[in-house]
């Protein structure tokens, strides 16, 4: 989530440089070349001032300060019941295939709907698609809690409980992508996503912290309940924004034509291809390192519900970390040089937690991990999204959260049969090595992600 500190992007040159049906990338094509910041202040009073309002730069826009100040707590109450989701799976099955199974039935609607939803992003009010699968996921939490509270829940009730859920998140989150330009315009874009990171790893820290607690005070049932209420906050939000209607197209498309549409902007240019190449990998090889977690909380390393919780607040802390640093050296750093080297050191971070048999130790490898993927994944939707223009916008975040999470159910699925046969440490270093290849032919064939600024 690369944030050029109060920059403005030349978007109608780029729009016209990379639209749909330019001329793609090739090898004697010159590595693309986004705007620069304005000069900042050559005084260091000037320069510290300039820092501290770039950091914070989307804050001064009233429906963004409501917006992720909803996220917030909403988002601690959905790292409490991922948490405690995990935990319960272990409870009712003992079987790490089947933990896999579930992750990946949260995740298969995101696959199936992601890039329907980015078409109805660009056609309808982003508020009221956010609105709608709030309301939607406050009502699962609550079915998911009076289950396990009386006994009832069951494999297949937690399956179908969490396969809607899933339908919810996949219009909500390319919608919610899409949203926030129209909360804070062009401008203060990329520091809006940065400090949405933060906000997502700061719950990430203490939304397990709680449920580990929670679940050995009050059981597990008590998360489930917790994250319902936790969406009180974000739908009191956002029914306090006024609508944006959206654009109407001028001429009435065929689903198939506007999916196309942002399919094609994205594949049309070798850079745009090999940015979503990557988080296609890192769905399916690096980020299903989380959903072994109760796996080795349990098993390896025998710390019980308490040290799932901190595992990963460990990894949300590191996250947190990562963010801020990002809003801070955004602008200062090339960008295309960092996203593959935090890549590179997230995947030789969790190859590394692979091995360890030290809870300390853990906790310092995961808490890097943390903070390395940050840059990666940030930067990503910010090139992206300083990419694409405004029309295409909900299409193009489609296809990036279609690959993003709608990957997660191979990742899933492959990392719970690979644990199954080989054990949860060999399939860890497998995967990490596996993410660790693709970034080094990304860096060796893509010439232009190396030098992006």
């Amino acid at each position: 989530m690369e944030q050029e500190s109060q920059a403005r992007w030349r978007e109608d040159q780029l729009a016209a440089e990379l639209a749909p049906g330019s001329t793609p990338w090739s090898d004697r094509d010159p590595p693309v070349q986004l705007p620069d910041a304005p000069d900042r202040p050559t005084t260091p009073m000037g320069r510290g001032r300039a820092l501290a309002l770039g950091s914070v730069a989307a804050l001064r826009h009233r429906d963004f300060r409501l917006f992720y100040s909803g996220q917030i707590l909403s988002l601690v109450g959905t790292w409490m019941q991922s948490t405690a989701q995990g935990w319960l799976v272990l409870e009712l099955t003992d079987s790490e295939l089947l933990l896999g199974l579930v992750t990946a039935a949260g995740s298969i609607p995101i696959l199936l709907f992601t890039l329907y939803a980015g078409v109805v992003a660009d056609r309808r009010d982003k508020r009221d698609i956010i609105l709608a699968a709030q309301c939607a996921s406050l009502v699962l939490a609550l079915a998911l809690a009076a289950l396990t509270s009386t006994g009832a829940i069951t494999l297949g009730w937690l399956l179908a409980l969490v396969f809607l859920l899933g339908i919810a998140n996949a219009f909500e989150i390319p919608t919610r992508q899409s949203f926030f330009v129209d909360l804070v315009g062009k401008e203060d874009l990329s520091n809006a996503i940065a400090l949405n990171s933060s906000a997502f790893n700061l719950t990430r820290v203490v939304g397990p912290a709680l449920a580990g607690m929670l679940i050995g005070s009050a059981g597990i049932a008590a998360c489930f309940y917790a994250n319902a209420v936790s969406y009180l906050a974000v739908i009191a939000v956002l029914l306090a924004m006024p609508r944006r209607p959206a654009r109407q197209p001028a001429a009435v498309e065929s689903l198939r034509e506007n999916l196309g549409e942002g399919v094609r902007f994205i594949f049309g240019q070798r850079l745009t291809t090999a940015l979503v190449g990557l988080v296609a990998v890192s769905s399916i090889f690096g980020f299903p390192y989380a959903m072994l977690l109760p796996v080795f909380a349990r098993d390896i390393l025998h710390v019980g519900p308490q040290g799932l919780g901190w595992l990963l607040s460990a990894t949300g802390a590191g996250a947190l970390a990562g963010g801020i640093t990002l809003a801070v050296i955004t602008g200062r750093v090339r960008r295309g040089p960092l996203l593959l080297a935090s890549a590179a050191s997230f995947a030789v971070l969790i190859g590394a937690f692979s091995l360890s048999r030290s809870l300390p130790l853990s906790l310092v490898l995961l808490a890097g991990a943390g903070f390395a993927v940050i840059p990666f994944s940030a930067t990503v939707n910010a090139l992206l999204q300083s990419l694409v223009p405004d029309e295409l916008r909900g299409r193009v975040m489609g296809v990036y959260v279609f690959m993003f999470l709608g990957m997660s159910p191979l990742g899933s699925l492959q990392a719970g049969a690979m644990a199954r046969w080989l054990g949860a440490p060999a399939a860890l270093s497998v995967s990490a090595a596996i993410f660790l290849i693709a970034i080094g032919l990304a860096w060796e064939r893509v010439p232009e992600l190396r030098a992006v600024r």
